[in-house]
């Protein structure tokens, strides 16, 4: 498990699922076993996009020199049910 002192980067993502009927809770539950390999996810809230489409944002807590956020984005790409992940923006914390 890594130190709280580690993480020193927020990075937000967008999730858009690939329909209206993917599950974004399932979706979620795998974004936080992925991140946990390279830091830990600090929040994700599901937010509407239209017509009944929503997407999921997320913030994960990362080390700057250790990266993790291409492997994330890559890995979550290959989950059912995702259609798209955009980074959003990056900050140190």
């Amino acid at each position: 498990m890594r130190d709280k002192m580690d993480l020193n980067v927020v990075a937000r993502i967008r999730i858009t699922p690939d329909s209206i009927d993917s599950d974004l809770n399932k979706i979620k539950d795998e974004l936080a076993r992925i991140s946990s390999d390279y830091g830990k996810l600090h929040s994700a809230e599901i937010k509407p996009i239209a017509f009944g489409l929503n997407s999921l944002e997320a913030a994960i807590l990362l080390n700057d020199s250790k990266g993790g956020i291409e492997e994330i984005e890559e890995n979550l790409k290959s989950v059912e049910g995702v259609s798209q992940v955009d980074v959003i923006d990056v900050n140190r914390l």
